[in-house]
């Protein structure tokens, strides 16, 4: 039985290749999603797409079909040198990078394509020796596969696929120029298969995508929305040091079976941690700085049901495929709205429902209306009832190195908001009518 966020169509319908319909069965997909159905006739066309949907909806999937397909469809060059690329995938994050690689293994597995993931932070020499042995797709993160290309480790000129997932997040990220530089360096976009998937397309990727593809097809799944339907969405309107009471509260209300809370800095992540070990429940921080093989660690934990709570910055907000994350806190509300969609995407995944809960507090509540903007309607306002303001018992700090990081900008024990009153919390509801305050650029 088709759940019921796949279409009617069945990938036995397309003229796939039969290396990549019995991967699909081998893996018990039977039926496309949307954004599969929308746009895998197009690219076994080998038309250019640039590509909006809902995270969680099957986006990698579809262009590693429409990649595979490409490279089977063309016979080899027997002069190409084994160095030189067929298929390149950039993604914003090393965790993106590495989902995708799972995901084009299982899809791949009898394709014989040699395929090597590179990303930063760890293995460089093994990932070179793996690049110099011959490699046909290229799956990674800019700064790594650029150092690579630039020691010419590997070649551009016969690229026939290029991909770019979460081109938004590249901008976010501070990699455009990166890609642009690596776009330059590949064929000419007639010459190849160009593919752009993201939850969001904003009016600089589209800008990109004009730049250096060739005449994209634009597509959107028939959904208005930006985020998943079957996400609840919630806010409250605490003040900064009801924060971690609500926090708490809300946990031993709802006893999440997985759950994921954002933060927007390494100190705050910390300073939940402290109190959530305080107050019996277990959580690990996903920041930054964490180290790669302790971030696999981490997510491959929550997944398997070791771990039940990450604290995490937007490092994590996207390319985490975790089934079963049932909530999703914004501890801090995103300055950035996209983030917030990304963030919320972490659950409700693949048909499933899911809650995210967003604190508002008097420091982040000036991100709300542009979130909502985005999002094209209001988050549902909760009252804050006193049987949600947990009593809490002293933090436990857990053993880390000495850091000279930035201040949290989200100080726990800053002055009491006058938001909430003892007759029916109505002045939570309330939104602030200051004007948002001008913040710093990021480098």
């Amino acid at each position: 039985m088709k759940s019921n966020y796949l279409t009617s169509v069945s990938f036995a319908e397309l003229p796939l290749h039969p290396v990549l319909t019995d991967a699909l069965a081998t893996a018990g997909l039977e039926y496309c999603t949307e954004i599969q159905e929308l746009s895998l006739p197009l690219m076994l066309q080998g038309k250019d797409i640039t590509a909006q949907s809902q995270t969680g909806t099957g986006k990698t999937a579809a262009f590693l079909l429409g990649m595979y397909q490409k490279l089977l469809d063309n016979p080899v060059d027997p002069d190409r040198n084994p160095t030189d690329l067929r298929a390149l995938i950039l993604a914003p994050t090393r965790e993106l990078a590495i989902q995708i690689y799972k995901d084009a293994m299982e899809i791949g597995d009898n394709t014989e394509f040699r395929t090597v993931l590179a990303y930063g932070g760890t293995d460089y020499e093994k990932q070179r020796k793996q690049l110099e042995a011959g490699v046909d797709i290229l799956i990674g993160t800019p700064g790594r596969i650029i150092d690579y290309f630039k020691q010419r480790v590997f070649s551009l000129k016969h690229v026939e696929v290029m991909v770019l997932d979460e081109a938004d997040r590249m901008f976010d990220l501070g990699f455009i120029t990166d890609i642009r530089y690596v776009l330059r360096r590949m064929p000419d976009p007639e010459k190849r298969l160009n593919l752009l998937f993201s939850a969001t397309l904003s009016h600089r990727v589209m800008e990109l995508a004009y730049e250096h593809m060739n005449s994209p097809v634009n597509l959107k799944t028939r959904s208005d929305q930006i985020a998943a339907e079957k996400v609840v969405q919630l806010v409250y309107h605490p003040a900064s040091n009801e924060k971690i009471p609500l926090l708490v509260g809300l946990m031993r209300k709802l006893t999440p079976t997985r759950s994921i809370v954002f933060v927007n800095t390494k100190r705050v992540a910390e300073k939940v941690q402290a109190y959530l070990a305080g107050n019996d429940i277990k959580a690990e921080v996903l920041s930054g700085d964490v180290r790669q093989n302790k971030r696999q660690r981490l997510i491959t934990d929550l997944s398997s049901g070791q771990l039940n709570t990450l604290i995490a910055t937007d490092v994590a907000a996207r390319g985490l495929h975790i089934e079963g994350v049932s909530h999703v806190f914004n501890f801090d509300l995103p300055q950035n709205a996209e983030d917030y969609v990304h963030r919320i995407g972490r659950t409700a995944r693949a048909g499933a429902s899911g809650e995210a809960i967003s604190f508002a507090c008097e420091e982040y509540v000036f991100s709300l209306p542009e979130i909502e903007e985005l999002l094209g309607h209001e988050i549902a306002a909760a009252n804050i009832s006193d049987d949600l303001i947990a009593e809490l018992a002293p933090p436990i700090k857990t053993q880390r190195p000495k850091s000279h990081g930035h201040s949290s900008g989200n100080g726990g024990n800053r002055r009491r908001s006058k938001g909430r009153s003892g007759s029916g919390g109505n002045s939570n509801n309330r939104r602030p009518s200051q004007k948002k305050p001008v913040q710093e650029k990021s480098n």
